[in-house]
């Protein structure tokens, strides 16, 4: 009975959570599945946005526009890991890996901005102070101020813009892009062009996620997108082993992505109530991934393998 009413107490904080990470996992959808694109710059661009959304804030811009500005550089990441790959040869995985390097230094440099070292590791703000868009203090209030509502409309206005977009000319190229990029630059597909287009509209909403995130908690810190692409892909693989055959169109398919974030995160808190120690949390991240990735195979394997024909079909044959 404890248990259960832990559980129930938890839940709240789990769905703002997924909902939040989910926004982040529709993000790794683009690149994983629209443009085949194994992007690691998500560790990186996500603590981007979180840190300079906190700075901006402090500072006193509008929240607002400090989301914004959190997107827009997102987008930038996006912008450098895409030439890096597209201008300078270099494979997605290891531009990707470039830029969330860089990014490790840049995001101290933000959140140390105006301090005597220059350099930062952690940089907090608080709801009683600021008109913050989200905090985790109120996710189990009954009032206006419970950040779940809005949450919520940030991802369904996310899905309804994206769903017009991949329905447009640019859209449909880039998805093309992904698809089959031989046939796309024979139809004339400027297939670098839409790559680097692909990732930066990844790491936008990816820094849009960080930006919420750092909100939520009360801090951007330097370490909050570490495995941020484990917890993606995690939700991804959810969303599509527990929904692919009832979720067949493309705005389902992204809402998928954020039930899945939602699941893992009540899953976490599952078996965190169950006495796992936080330690082995990304252990049990990565136990999850695997399980879920090797979901389908197992099903084809069971429902697809051959049967071999019995002796006496062999002998009537």
């Amino acid at each position: 009975m404890q248990f259960l009413q832990s559980l129930l107490n938890s839940l709240p904080g789990a769905v703002g959570q997924g909902l939040m990470w989910g926004i982040m996992a529709i993000g790794v959808y683009v690149t994983y599945r629209l443009l085949d694109v194994a992007d690691l710059t998500v560790d990186g661009s996500l603590a981007t946005g979180g840190a300079l959304c906190v700075l901006l804030t402090l500072n006193g811009m509008n929240v607002w526009l400090a989301v914004l500005c959190a997107l827009l550089a997102g987008m930038a990441a996006g912008l450098v890991t895409g030439l890096f790959h597209t201008r300078c040869g270099i494979p997605a995985i290891l531009s990707g890996i470039l830029t969330q390097l860089a990014l490790y230094s840049i995001n101290l440099r933000i959140m140390g901005w105006g301090t005597t070292t220059g350099t930062q590791a952690t940089l907090a703000i608080r709801v009683d102070n600021y008109d913050l868009l989200v905090s985790s203090r109120y996710v189990r209030s009954l009032t206006l101020e419970n950040p779940i509502p809005l949450l919520l409309i940030f991802v369904l206005a996310l899905i309804a813009v994206l769903y017009w977009f991949f329905g447009t000319e640019l859209g449909c190229a880039l998805r093309a892009t992904g698809s089959n990029p031989s046939m796309a630059k024979a139809q004339g597909i400027n297939t670098d062009r839409n790559t680097v287009l692909g990732l930066m509209i990844s790491n936008g909403l990816v820094a849009l996620s960080g930006a919420l995130m750092a909100q939520y908690q009360g801090s951007a810190t330097i370490d909050m997108g570490r495995g941020a692409i484990v917890i993606g892909l995690a939700a991804v693989i959810i969303g599509e082993v527990a929904f692919g055959k009832l979720f067949h169109s493309f705005s389902l398919k992204l809402l998928a992505c954020v039930i899945g974030a939602i699941i893992y995160y009540v899953v976490i808190q599952i078996v965190l109530r169950l006495g796992l120690d936080t330690n082995d949390l990304k252990l049990l991240t990565a136990l999850i991934v695997a399980v879920f990735l090797a979901i389908p195979y197992w099903k084809s394997k069971m429902f697809h393998a051959k049967v071999k024909p019995q002796k006496g079909e062999q002998s009537h044959a």
